[in-house]
């Protein structure tokens, strides 16, 4: 797709000449390779492992290259899962799905997940319709799936700019990966980190010594 044809290309040294047009040949990843790329690199840099919470927002429709909202695929969404399947067997985190507005953004995860962390549950079957292709994919391809009202993940990926921040824990710190697009949406990610507390005397690692100010 061109998005990541003109990513590669640019990494390619002017000097290098490859039947003669001065532009290499690579074979172009799948939609699955790409978002398995994708959530490994923000695996990686946000310690995304066992324990951990990563929520996917995806518009089928923007990966596809149309508007968000006008061309949904369950074919794109299957892709899109593959892919996150892959990275969450890899690291061990729990993958949860955001669906659209027209079920206020619900979040589609195995009924275990949301019983383990206690979350609050909502009554719906997402369709591409009203919760959206992938919504509506990853639903149907749990064991045994549920729909949460929120979730605070710890880190996200939004393919086609679905906006996922509301379900993102304090304090989001935004990641650009080196793969921008999933084939024409734009790819936006961030992990989060613990709220910084405290004033002037405040430190974040444990010192070499004590201070010399007391507090009580």
């Amino acid at each position: 797709m061109k998005h990541y044809q003109k990513q590669t290309e640019e990494s390619i040294p002017s000097g290098q000449n490859v039947y003669g047009s001065g532009r290499a040949v690579q074979a172009e990843p799948s939609i699955a390779e790409q978002t398995y790329l994708v959530l490994r690199e923000l695996a990686e840099a946000g310690g995304i492992g066992q324990g951990k919470v990563l929520i996917v927002g995806a518009s089928t429709s923007e990966v596809a290259g149309v508007r968000i909202g006008t061309g949904g695929a369950l074919e794109v969404a299957q892709q899109l899962l593959s892919g996150v399947r892959r990275a969450a067997d890899e690291f061990g985190f729990s993958p949860v799905y955001q669906c659209c507005e027209h079920l206020n953004r619900a979040i589609v995860m195995e009924r275990s997940l949301l019983e383990r962390l206690g979350l609050n549950e909502v009554s719906a079957v997402p369709i591409p319709g009203a919760g959206g292709s992938l919504g509506a994919a990853a639903y149907r391809m749990m064991t045994e799936p549920a729909l949460a009202e929120t979730v605070q993940a710890h880190a996200g990926v939004d393919i086609g700019e679905t906006l996922i921040g509301m379900h993102l824990r304090r304090v989001a710190v935004p990641f650009r990966t080196s793969l921008r697009y999933i084939g024409e949406a734009r790819v936006n990610s961030a992990y989060t980190r613990p709220p910084l507390i405290g004033g002037e005397r405040a430190v974040y690692r444990l010192p070499d010594n004590d201070g010399s100010k007391l507090c009580d």
